[in-house]
């Protein structure tokens, strides 16, 4: 799903709520939770997840096209688990 389909199924959902407003507090919502990433936070949404960074150490790369070895430096990623309920519902449902 992307962000515009998201956008469409709130409003489809909200007819009451202006285009514009549920595209405002759709990127509102990506921007505050970006924010508290990049801080350094975690994100916790009960039932749905929790989403945190990890330190992914540095290594040693090769380059595909000539071989060369490459320093991949250390960087953080950022890493979801389910919560309980979302978990559930997965693998409840038939796909």
């Amino acid at each position: 799903m992307t962000r515009s389909e998201l956008i469409a199924r709130v409003i489809k959902k909200h007819p009451e709520m202006s285009a514009q407003d549920v595209t405002k507090a759709v990127n509102e919502l990506f921007g505050v939770m970006a924010d508290a990433l990049a801080s350094g936070n975690r994100i916790e949404l009960r039932g749905f997840g929790v989403f945190s960074l990890r330190l992914r150490n540095a290594s040693n790369g090769r380059n595909p096209i000539n071989g060369d070895r490459v320093e991949i430096p250390a960087k953080y990623v950022c890493h979801f688990k389910t919560g309980t309920h979302l978990h559930q519902s997965l693998n409840a449902q038939p796909k």
